[in-house]
């Protein structure tokens, strides 16, 4: 069977069609013949993509135009080249000139899922200590929990005679949500109540 070159183009939902034409484009210009086309955003599921990796046969080359055509994370990059690898097929990353099937190309995807990792180590840094700072000049309260926040909205349409499920599905909260905060309710009440008398 013949190695063939096979493209792989996404625009996002809220961009137009046509922006699948570049891509095709310059996929079929390095001699792509099969090019599989979804519009998706970055994080839904990608049938098209899926469908793709389970045609590429071995020595075959998985062509995208960008890389954020392609992946949505590091960790999801990282997935989709290890299931090129063992199915011994390169990836060839148009925009920035990276082909796995050479030692340079996979040094430099390796050099960008370190970069990655590093930036993501740093972000969680930076954000751990400045939630010790904020906590230091007792400014750090928390996130405040949805469905505390949503309280009286859950009693106003339990009040009304709405079902739990239909209370969750209103309020956007989880159902075991509805049931803390009628729980909390009922105590609450109940402890009124033994107060006053």
């Amino acid at each position: 069977m013949t190695a063939e070159i096979v493209g792989y183009a996404r625009t996002s939902t809220v961009e137009q069609i046509s922006g699948f034409d570049a891509q095709v484009e310059e996929l079929t210009k390095i001699g792509a013949k099969k090019i599989f086309q979804e519009q998706v955003s970055s994080i839904g599921k990608r049938d098209q993509l899926e469908a793709a990796l389970a045609y590429v046969r071995e020595n075959d080359v998985f062509a995208v135009t960008r890389l954020d055509r392609l992946a949505r994370s590091v960790q999801h990059l990282c997935q989709i080249v290890a299931e090129l690898e063992k199915k011994k097929v390169s990836l060839r990353i148009l925009s920035i000139n990276l082909d796995t099937a050479t030692p340079t190309g996979k040094l430099m995807l390796n050099m960008l899922a370190a970069v990655a990792q590093w930036e993501l180590e740093m972000m969680k840094e930076r954000q751990k200590v400045g939630v010790q700072a904020a906590k230091a000049a007792g400014k750090y309260k928390g996130r405040k929990p949805t469905a505390l926040a949503k309280s009286s909205e859950v009693l106003r349409l339990a009040a009304e005679g709405r079902t739990k499920t239909q209370i969750a599905a209103l309020t956007k909260i989880g159902v075991a949500s509805v049931y803390r905060v009628l729980a909390q309710h009922r105590l609450a009440g109940g402890k009124q109540a033994a107060a006053a008398t």
